[in-house]
């Protein structure tokens, strides 16, 4: 069975890790938000990339949720030393990812291609697919410092200012990056990871025919980053509430309406079922937290479950 998961920070890494120990790598492709990347000590960086690669890779930071695990920081220390911007940590072993990157890139070779050498040097067998090699940005309306790029939001200021809005800059002009579209046609299954609908998710659909591609899909299904009306990880809750809704998974429902055909939601939010039902989507109910790996496994699992015989490629 062909499955094509969409994925962006550390709930979608997560999900991601799942279902990369059930299939077969050639059965399984993850299509990453890159609407965080951007440019820091002259370097390119991209978070969810890397969340979801060092994830795969098995040495990802599992206290801090980002990062590489037995980081060291000399760099960093001395680059706030000479003066240069700390509001964002980059540790060595982080920093040879964005060096090597950041060259490539340089030399003219596409995100795509990149991520792939880089996947391939760190022995992830899945395909990992940025959602487009075209510069996309993410920037968030506040109400106290007007529009602010993603990074200094969710960092430096914190996620304290209050959302009015997003931004998906560069959106309009992009394109999947390659493998994309085929992936998504050729799959069985489309999984919306546990990330956060608005800047994870939003910025992956806002890419011009990823979600006419999705939309053509026969199972669609998504996991609710919302636990009893608050996120896991991330600011998802306190956006939903900021923009005028009530943080919930059925507000997660309603925002995937008309693409996504099934949706879990966590035990505690067993009350919301009917509502969602109501809105055309099927629901299951279990524990969706994912607090280690076994946790990632019996997820997606149930995930993968939910496929109808007559649309899997299972005989």
């Amino acid at each position: 069975m062909k499955v094509v998961a969409l994925a962006g920070g550390v709930g979608g890494a997560k999900l991601a890790d799942g279902l990369a120990r059930i299939l077969s790598p050639q059965d399984l492709t993850i299509i990453v938000n890159t609407g965080d990347d951007f440019e820091h000590w002259g370097l390119n960086v991209c978070p969810d990339l890397d969340s979801v690669c060092y994830m795969l890779a098995g040495f990802n930071n599992t206290v801090t949720g980002w990062g590489r695990a037995d980081e060291s920081w000399n760099a960093f220390e001395e680059i706030k030393k000479l003066g240069g911007d700390d509001w964002f940590r980059i540790g060595d072993k982080d920093l040879a990812t964005h060096l090597m990157r950041s060259g490539r890139l340089r030399q003219g070779v596409r995100l795509s291609q990149v991520t792939a050498e880089l996947c391939n040097r760190w022995q992830i067998r899945p395909a990992v697919l940025p959602m487009t090699d075209d510069p996309v940005y993410t920037w968030v309306q506040t109400v106290e410092h007007g529009l602010l790029p993603f990074q200094q939001y969710f960092v430096q200021h914190g996620c304290r200012p209050r959302v009015s809005g997003f931004e998906f800059r560069g959106a309009q002009d992009s394109k999947p990056a390659p493998g994309v579209i085929m992936a998504i046609d050729e799959a069985d299954m489309i999984a919306v990871c546990p990330s956060n609908p608005m800047v994870s998710i939003g910025p992956i659909l806002a890419v011009p025919g990823i979600l006419d591609a999705l939309r053509r899909k026969k199972w669609v299904v998504a996991v609710s980053p919302l636990i009893n009306g608050k996120a896991v990880k991330g600011p998802a809750a306190k956006m939903y509430e900021e923009l005028g809704m009530q943080p919930s998974s059925l507000e997660v429902a309603k925002h995937y309406r008309g693409w996504v055909h099934h949706i879990f939601i966590d035990a505690v939010d067993q009350d919301l079922a009917g509502s969602i039902r109501a809105l055309g989507l099927d629901v299951s109910v279990g524990n969706i937290m994912m607090s280690a790996a076994e946790d990632r496994i019996r997820l997606a699992e149930l995930v993968l479950n939910t496929v109808p015989n007559t649309l899997s490629g299972l005989s």
